[in-house]
């Protein structure tokens, strides 16, 4: 990942967060279970508000003054999952396992831009995804742990 300005930057994560809201909108589409489809229909929107809020970013560096940073706890349920790929009609749990392991590898990639960053304005729109990636990531993971406890896990 070499970029040649903050807008590259930008525009990588701006590409990331419209794929994450294609691939929730095609999972949300797919998906039988009811809760499980409302659940994939948020995470796309909550993509989407990503993309906008980016789009702002660019054009106004001011934009993330009043968004409130907080510590999101890692459940770290998807550290010890494998990798798996999307069949269509796969089980609940393995939809779940799948997102979570996207916004485990989301996560890392924009603490790894955090870290490379060299302008204010800059870390604070990557450490707000952070946080936002690691909301998602402790959604799915407790929404996980639940139904496993659920089965006897």
């Amino acid at each position: 990942m070499n970029f040649k300005s903050m807008d590259d930057i930008l525009d990588f994560a701006i590409e990331n967060e419209i794929e994450a809201e294609n691939f929730y909108t095609e999972l949300s589409n797919e998906e039988t279970f009811s809760g499980a489809k409302t659940a994939l229909k948020e995470f796309a929107d909550e993509e989407k508000k990503h993309q906008d809020l980016l789009k702002k970013f660019k054009q106004n560096r001011e934009v993330l003054e009043s968004y409130k940073f907080e510590w999101i706890t890692d459940i770290k349920r998807s550290d010890y999952l494998v990798d798996i790929t999307y069949e269509k009609g796969m089980p609940y749990t393995d939809t779940i396992r799948l997102a979570m392991k996207r916004e485990e590898k989301a996560l890392m990639l924009y603490n790894e831009l955090l870290e490379k960053a060299d302008d204010d304005a800059l870390k604070k729109i990557f450490k707000m995804l952070c946080q936002e990636e690691a909301k998602h990531k402790n959604i799915l993971e407790t929404l996980y742990d639940d139904y496993m406890a659920g089965q006897g896990d």
